[in-house]
């Protein structure tokens, strides 16, 4: 029976700027992909309606995923307004238990914006949760056990503080750098809106440097960097490592 991975991040593109590459390379390993945002990304344009994007977007995110022959998934959160509460937790939690993730990769911890990390506390909080026979869902069973729990870098590998956050593996993407571009490529109408907010001009540019810094962490052409949670009740194996073996490098910069 093939394994699972879900990808959940905030945002539609999160998932291809941060970790498209290690979803293709499990991809060809036989793994079934899910991409999940909490969002579709209403917030991002400058002229069209909140509507007229979202509607956009999740055509957007699906051809990425569609990339992968993924499927693809938005919980309807709202860009800025993602709340950690009830509601929204039981919503993951479904979703968690309708897919039944061997390995769950979110965003990380500590951004530069709650969005993100929010995203990131709602993951690691239904990967136990989904577990538990008294958190009841109508239509849903608990799944058998946790799923391992890896953390993608922040955006430009910076926390909140602006302070480097250097990741325990670098998955080397050199040999599907140019499916992660395809991938990306799909989120046409986010070229212009970065290019307002943030005065990025070609986000596929700034994309593959990244990947280059991270890469020359590794000593590879292209990478992309991970942290396991390895909290009490997780699983303690590597289970990155045990699929993709030789490549995956421990960032010689970590004890």
């Amino acid at each position: 029976m093939n394994k699972t991975v879900l990808c959940l991040m905030a945002h539609p593109d999160d998932a291809e700027i941060l970790c498209a590459g290690t979803l293709a390379l499990l991809s060809a390993k036989g793994w079934k992909i899910a991409i999940a945002t909490m969002t579709p990304g209403q917030a991002g344009s400058i002229e069209l309606e909140p509507e007229e994007i979202s509607a956009i977007r999740r055509v957007e995110a699906a051809r990425s995923a569609a990339v992968l022959n993924a499927s693809y998934h938005c919980m309807e959160s709202e860009d800025v307004f993602i709340g950690y509460d009830k509601e929204t937790l039981l919503a993951v939690i479904e979703l968690f238990r309708e897919l039944k993730p061997d390995l769950v990769i979110t965003a990380s911890p500590s951004d530069y914006m709650l969005d993100h990390e929010l995203t990131s506390h709602l993951a690691q909080t239904a990967c136990m949760a989904a577990t538990i026979p008294n958190i009841q869902i109508p239509g849903t069973l608990p799944i058998e056990q946790v799923p391992h729990l890896y953390y993608a870098d922040p955006i430009k590998g910076k926390d909140r503080f602006g302070h480097a956050v250097k990741a325990d593996l670098l998955v080397d993407i050199s040999p599907v750098i140019q499916i992660k571009e395809e991938m990306l490529c799909c989120h046409k109408s986010q070229r212009e809106w970065l290019q307002h907010i943030s005065g990025v001009d070609e986000f596929v540019l700034m994309m593959k440097a990244y990947s280059r810094e991270k890469g020359a962490e590794a000593g590879v052409s292209y990478a992309e960097g991970f942290r396991q949670h390895l909290g009490f009740s997780y699983p303690q194996d590597n289970l990155l490592v045990a699929e993709l073996e030789s490549l995956v490098h421990f960032n010689p910069e970590k004890p």
